[in-house]
């Protein structure tokens, strides 16, 4: 491998040259954050640094401590000995891989990345390093995403089904991103869109950058005694079978997320549609974007990040391991991490 420009410490990814963390896990002083999620975005730091896109985002998440600085896609910023820029990432709104140059150096942060077209944010650009970190949380072969088109027929089809048979259609999905890129790829003919409050506070933020999505209602505001059926409700997984989801009885409950390419774990979870559909790579796109980087050294994060490693090696690329607290998207939708 090239020299460490960039390592792994109790705090997080560490640029010395820069004396600064990227996405870091512990409270410090300059943080440079990918994107938004809570394992990448952690409250505590003095000051950070995000793609200007997702500097509203980023101040939900950390709450009214630090300072926060939004930069441009593509504008450079001199941080000590290092030169620092944002690239389209493509996971959410104001998604980006941090590019760290020194002295002729370049190495790439991917964060969470997606190839896939997202009408809610920036579509993701490769970005020519030498050292590329890249995450790798669908690192199998068996994760391939259907077009959106296919995905979005699927969902419809399920609604429009639903509607005829007198239920509520509850689509479960992580609230910041992947509900915004749901909303805006469904048939808004077939029935009203409701929203669990913290889709609502979301999409708000969203509406806030300038991100306009279809209309909504959140469901907090209906009265009492309010009949459901026909309609779509956009909630988080962690809403899955609590009280809250009396009030759309009788409902049929689907699950969007990348895990569900894999059967068993939409039956282990006893709903009643799984759509496999990721804001993260696919293994087709995880190899692509890698090819795409030109780097001659990969280091692979959280997932299934030996197998791809091996992958790499196999190929004749310098690949190896970089162990990291950041978590990807949680199979069993229990986890907030991506609220």
């Amino acid at each position: 491998m090239a020299s460490k420009l960039i390592y792994t410490t109790d705090r997080g990814l560490y640029c010395e040259a820069g004396d600064f963390y990227i996405d870091p896990w512990r409270p410090v002083e300059r943080a440079v954050i990918t994107h938004a999620h809570s394992d990448h975005a952690r409250w505590g730091s003095r000051n950070y640094l995000c793609a200007d896109p997702g500097a509203k985002v980023l101040r939900h998440r950390v709450g009214n401590e630090g300072e926060i600085q939004g930069v441009p896609y593509g504008q450079p910023v001199s941080i000590n000995d290092t030169t620092v820029s944002f690239h389209p990432a493509g996971h959410i709104l104001g998604s980006a891989q941090v590019r760290v140059e020194r002295k002729g150096e370049v190495w790439a942060v991917s964060g969470d990345y997606k190839l896939d077209e997202d009408p809610t944010c920036a579509p993701w650009e490769p970005v020519k390093c030498h050292t590329f970190i890249t995450e790798s949380t669908f690192g199998l072969p068996i994760y391939t995403w259907s077009s959106n088109e296919d995905l979005f027929t699927d969902i419809n089809t399920w609604w429009e089904k639903n509607k005829r048979d007198g239920k509520s259609s509850l689509l479960l999905a992580y609230a910041l991103g992947k509900a915004q890129r749901l909303m805006m790829g469904v048939d808004t003919s077939i029935g009203p869109i409701y929203t669990h409050g913290a889709v609502a506070t979301m999409n708000q933020i969203y509406d806030n950058s300038g991100v306009k999505l279809p209309r909504s209602t959140r469901l907090s505001t209906m009265p009492k005694g309010t009949k459901y059926a026909g309609a779509l409700i956009l909630a988080p997984p962690s809403a899955y079978g609590t009280p809250w989801q009396r009030q759309l009885n009788p409902v049929s409950a689907a699950f969007a997320s990348g895990w569900m390419r894999v059967r068993g774990i939409r039956r282990r979870r006893s709903l009643d549609k799984g759509f496999p559909v990721s804001d993260h790579c696919d293994w087709p796109s995880l190899l692509k974007a890698v090819q795409l980087t030109g780097a001659e050294n990969i280091l692979v994060t959280h997932g299934y990040s030996q197998i791809l490693v091996r992958y790499l090696r196999d190929q004749g690329l310098n690949a190896d391991t970089l162990s990291t607290q950041f978590e990807g998207e949680e199979s069993d939708g229990s986890s907030e991490v991506h609220e």
